[in-house]
């Protein structure tokens, strides 16, 4: 009779052992789960309270086009390094779409954001970064220090 009492105790252990496992198996998954948001989250934080240049374009583009471009991209990098993101995107390119949906860009356009504030200095960029290339430049601070110190 005590041999079949002691395997049921056994099997009663085993069961709860099988349970502590489980349940540890759980936590440590929650766990990395809360530690993966986290930092989702703080990326999140940075990414909007970064300045980006967005200079959104077609294919096909004329001298004043690809200036804009160049110009942008070089004053940005000499006067804030890499404290200021820049990117050139083709608007037919399948990739560009959401971004270009989301900031709501339908054609060439040159934008700065911070979070939720856009400033668009298309025009800006278009009557100076060939004729007047300093005073583009003097834009371009005056907009991005702006948005920097928000």
């Amino acid at each position: 009779m005590n041999q079949f009492s002691n395997c049921g105790t056994d099997k009663l252990l085993n069961s709860i052992n099988m349970k502590k496992i489980q349940l540890f198996s759980i936590s440590i998954v929650l766990l990395m789960c809360s530690f993966l948001c986290d930092a989702q989250t703080q990326k999140k934080e940075v990414t909007a309270n970064q300045v980006e240049a967005y200079y959104f374009h077609n294919t096909a583009r004329c001298v004043t086009c690809k200036t804009v471009e160049s110009e942008t991209k070089a004053n940005l990098e000499s006067l804030y390094g890499t404290q200021v993101t820049f990117k050139a995107l083709n608007l037919e390119d399948d990739a560009t779409k959401d971004i270009a949906k989301k900031l709501k860009v339908s054609g060439q356009t040159l934008l700065l954001v911070k979070g939720e504030k856009k400033i668009n200095i298309t025009n800006e960029g278009f009557m100076y970064a060939r004729t007047n290339p300093a005073k583009f430049k003097s834009i371009i601070k005056e907009k991005v220090d702006g948005l920097l110190d928000l």
